[in-house]
């Protein structure tokens, strides 16, 4: 029987860990190699007074506090920043790594994370960050799960589009139970993600992109004999490829 109390567990750290990167968070400076080195490092040692100095508005008090919950549930949590190149004018891009372990009712739950970071700089400070190909996944099967995510990037406005995530190998005789919801921001805890039986190995969906551009985030849970999987996957919904 699946433990429904630890379902609740793991999708309440999963929304804390996606209230943290949604799109108006921000994560920068001017981007000498030495503030990303110095980002990095007051990520990975939890300097929350740097990272306070380094955010405009509403989001230098915000932004901490959810952090401190996340490395609260991800004590060990370790974060890896690099810079890409962008052909935007006065735009700059993070991409950014996120792993860390939680043990939740005696079970390790391993958290990965990866997404790039789309920001501005204002007055010396972050300012109108979004992510961008975001995925994260928080397990406890020990990677024995043979899982495939087949989600995309990025689909036209208005357009059909398919989630696939699939158990590659044969159940035979195993009963997985799974669920898939887009993520509502301010309404998580309100949405139930109900589970069920997944006969066919996998979960299979078609969906419509909204009509106008937007970002949306979809969050699901595989409920697996040998473990539990919950996953994260923004979409960016665009006028054009």
């Amino acid at each position: 029987m699946f433990n429904l109390n630890l379902f609740k567990n793991i999708g309440f750290l999963l929304y804390l860990f996606v209230y943290l990167i949604i799109p108006y968070s921000a994560i920068t400076e001017t981007l000498k190699v030495d503030f990303i080195r110095n980002l990095e490092n007051s990520l990975n040692t939890r300097d929350l007074e740097f990272i306070k100095k380094n955010f405009r508005n509403e989001e230098s008090q915000n932004i901490p506090k959810q952090f401190s919950k996340i490395i609260n549930d991800f004590p060990n949590s370790k974060w890896k920043i690099k810079r890409l190149k962008s052909n935007i004018v006065n735009e700059d891009i993070l991409r950014i790594k996120v792993s860390g372990e939680k043990i939740v009712n005696r079970e390790i739950f391993i958290l990965e994370s990866n997404f790039d970071y789309l920001f501005s700089i204002v007055n010396g400070k972050i300012d109108e960050g979004i992510i961008k190909n975001l995925f994260t996944t928080i397990r406890n099967d020990k990677k024995k799960i043979d899982i495939s995510f087949k989600i995309p990037d990025r689909v036209l406005t208005g357009s059909k589009y398919d989630i696939d995530i699939i158990i590659n190998k044969p159940l035979e005789e195993v009963i997985i139970a799974g669920a898939i919801k887009p993520h509502q921001v301010n309404s998580f805890f309100e949405q139930e993600m109900l589970l069920e039986p997944l006969a066919s190995g996998g979960i299979f969906k078609i969906t419509r992109a909204p009509s106008k551009p937007a970002i949306q985030i979809w969050s699901g849970i595989i409920a697996h004999p040998e473990g539990i999987i919950t996953f994260t996957k923004s979409i960016d919904i665009v006028d054009e490829l």
